[in-house]
């Protein structure tokens, strides 16, 4: 297990007398690729501002390396921010640009030069030393960017939304290399997202954030496949989140109807959410399913059908690549396994995990 290499202690931060992070507690490993994800306002840009020195937290540490950093300026951390707007200067040639941090630095000419050259070998644009900015696409400004922050030899690189101009194959493109980079660099990056499937896509750990608070860290597979609460399965991919009853170890009542489950710790009779995948919901002939329903609703979506069945009074989300017309009849049964009972939550800002090392 790589090092703890960052520690934020008990950070809080308010604007105009909103909280924005209230009490947030985590670490980041060395050379770990881990994505702060949430909707918009939940605190993770604040938190990378926090990390990069932009923002000081009202209360709290921010401890790099065993050392505390919370009062150091950007430049004097051993950070890099690549933000979501490029800015580049635009008068300045791609080489230009590049060499902009070394050159306040007063590195040599030769270094410089070498820097560069592996720069943009690194984001596969060699050779574009000489052109200026306004010349290049989006995708490839945003490499430039990036092949900027990379020759400063951050031990850490801050990513805020970096991909979010982009059109979706650029995207994609970006996520392989960001991979690729960070695989090559051995450095720690911290990535800020509201895109689920970025976030699962990229991650070693995501961290997934809701006014202020940390919902749930995981690696991509146990934040998709055991969510901690509601807002956790709603916000990673679509989920079927229905109130239900835990009637004993491995058996729940479902809109009525008894399932099989795998849980076990709930209690007896007691009221719990259950979360199923819509590509988890099978379905069948109405004489072999658990519960019957009928289709409602059907859109092709290439890789599969995305159906919704009115069964028992709800509406469930059905992903399938067998198709079944609008008004037919259908049974539907799920695996025990792909059942996930969560504790309905206290109250709607319920820390929903206290974080363990």
């Amino acid at each position: 297990m790589n090092k703890k290499l960052i520690d934020l202690q008990n950070i809080s931060k308010s604007f105009d007398g909103q909280m924005i992070l209230d009490d947030l507690n985590l670490y980041i490993r060395e050379n770990e690729f881990l994505t702060l994800l949430g909707p918009s306002g939940c605190g993770k840009t604040t938190t990378l501002r926090i990390l990069g020195g932009f923002e000081t937290p009202d209360s709290g540490k921010v401890i790099f390396d065993d050392t505390d950093i919370t009062k150091l300026p950007p430049n004097k951390r051993q950070l890099n921010t690549v933000f979501q707007k490029y800015a580049l200067f635009t008068h300045m040639t791609i080489a230009e640009n590049i060499a902009f941090g070394l050159k306040i630095k007063n590195k040599t000419k030769s270094y410089i030069d070498d820097k560069i050259k592996y720069a943009l070998k690194l984001v596969n644009l060699d050779g574009y030393e000489n052109r200026m900015p306004d010349s290049l696409s989006g995708g490839q400004q945003q490499r430039i960017a990036i092949a900027r922050a990379i020759v400063n030899e951050p031990k850490v690189l801050l990513l805020d939304e970096p991909l979010g101009a982009l059109d979706l194959k650029l995207r994609q493109d970006m996520q392989y290399e960001l991979i690729r980079l960070k695989n090559e660099l051995g450095i720690t990056f911290i990535y800020v997202t509201h895109d689920q499937e970025e976030a699962l896509t990229m991650s070693d750990t995501i961290v997934v954030m809701n006014q202020g608070y940390i919902q749930q860290i995981g690696t991509p597979e146990s934040i998709y496949n055991e969510p901690e609460n509601a807002f956790v399965a709603d916000f990673i991919g679509d989920s079927n989140i229905i109130s239900a009853t835990m009637i004993e170890d491995k058996l729940v009542e479902i809109l009525g109807t008894k399932f099989p489950c795998v849980d076990t710790g709930f209690g007896c009779n007691k009221p719990v959410d259950v979360v199923i995948r819509p590509e988890d919901v099978i379905l069948s002939s109405p004489a072999t399913g658990r519960i019957k329903g009928v289709v409602t609703h059907l859109i092709f979506k290439g890789v599969h059908y995305e159906m919704e069945v009115t069964a028992n009074g709800y509406e469930w989300l059905v992903h399938s690549t067998g198709m079944f017309p609008v008004g037919t009849e259908v049974g539907i049964d799920v695996d025990p396994f792909n059942i996930q009972i969560m504790n309905k939550p206290a109250s709607e800002d319920e820390e929903a995990v206290k974080i363990d090392e």
